[in-house]
């Protein structure tokens, strides 16, 4: 049985593109060298080219940004949009993986994510891949006289030829939504990009093109990375289980989302590294172009945000947070 590849041989990817994700690069790039010195692998930024599925030019802007992502070490990687494109942005997710170095070791994060800790040292298993248990139920939502979790989930693991049974979490009753695999994809991991993504998006526009009758009722706008995420981790061998609680999306990460919920719900050190790694003057310069960052964290706004709710208190939903940021007049995304 081959060995797990070790955790101290991948890459990491990111998608940037012209408009928010690329500032949000820079503070992840930024943030990566700060607080993962031991990271030694390569940063890929994966950048969608223009194309018919792209009414206007996708790729990063300003020469600036270009050069303070390549300062950090980042390689700027081009992909093709082919399936998805502007109709479906999430998608750069999974078309981006088959431009990325095959065989290589991967883990993947969203662009609203903040390092806060060494990456190096977390003991991924990337025989077994994963991804973020960060979530809510947000999908599928059950209709009063349609199917229920069961036979909507069972109906895709029919549909790819996946156990269906050994998917589930017994400790979860039945028709409850954490019974049933589902994630975030804020950050998900595997021993190749190419075989992960060539799978990832099989699914994903099987799912859109063709989804069993049981999701006739189902939005898949924007839940469709979502709804093929746990169809891909689980036919590859991965779990719920397959990494140490507390380390991504805890202590090594923050998939923040937005900024005003960063401030909002995130750790005193979560808001303090993101105000070290964006005080240099030439990151500023950079990101100060960007409306929300530059109300958000260079003129106090945060701090407004953060002042209106108790960390050791907050509501369960995050729509009620949203609502309470908005109703102050402080939402920005």
């Amino acid at each position: 049985m081959a060995k797990p590849a070790k955790s101290d041989a991948f890459n990491i990817v990111i998608v940037a593109q012209g408009g928010r994700l690329q500032y949000e690069a820079v503070i992840f790039a930024a943030s990566l060298r700060a607080m993962s010195p031991g990271f030694a692998g390569r940063l890929l930024v994966a950048e969608p080219q223009p194309g018919p599925l792209w009414p206007n030019d996708p790729r990063i802007k300003g020469d600036e940004t270009r050069a303070l992502l390549e300062g950090f070490g980042a390689e700027i990687v081009p992909f093709e949009s082919r399936y998805f494109g502007h109709a479906y942005p999430y998608g750069n997710k999974i078309e981006a993986l088959l431009s990325m170095p095959e065989g290589a070791p991967f883990v993947f994060f969203d662009t609203d994510t903040l390092v806060t800790g060494e990456v190096a040292g977390v003991p991924f298993d990337f025989a077994r891949p994963t991804a973020s248990l960060r979530r809510e139920g947000t999908w599928p939502q059950i209709e009063l006289y349609g199917p229920g979790y069961g036979a909507i989930w069972k109906s895709l693991y029919d549909r790819f030829g996946l156990d269906y049974e050994s998917s589930l979490d017994p400790g979860q009753p039945d028709e409850y939504w954490k019974r049933y695999l589902y994630f975030n994809a804020g950050f998900f991991f595997y021993r190749c990009p190419r075989v992960f993504g060539r799978r990832f998006l099989d699914y994903a526009v099987a799912i859109r093109d063709d989804p069993p009758p049981e999701l006739v009722c189902q939005p898949l706008e924007p839940w469709l990375d979502q709804v093929a995420l746990p169809l891909v981790i689980h036919g590859l061998g991965g779990g719920r289980d397959t990494l140490p609680e507390g380390l991504l999306d805890g202590a090594v990460t923050c998939h923040y989302r937005t900024l005003p919920l960063l401030y909002a719900r995130e750790s005193d050190h979560v808001v303090e590294v993101l105000r070290d790694v964006t005080a240099p003057q030439r990151i500023k310069k950079v990101l100060k172009d960007y409306e929300p960052i530059k109300r958000m964290i260079y003129q106090g706004r945060g701090d407004k945000v953060r002042a209106l709710f108790d960390r050791e208190n907050l509501p369960v939903r995050e729509q009620a947070i949203r609502n309470t940021i908005k109703r102050n007049g402080f939402w920005m995304r």
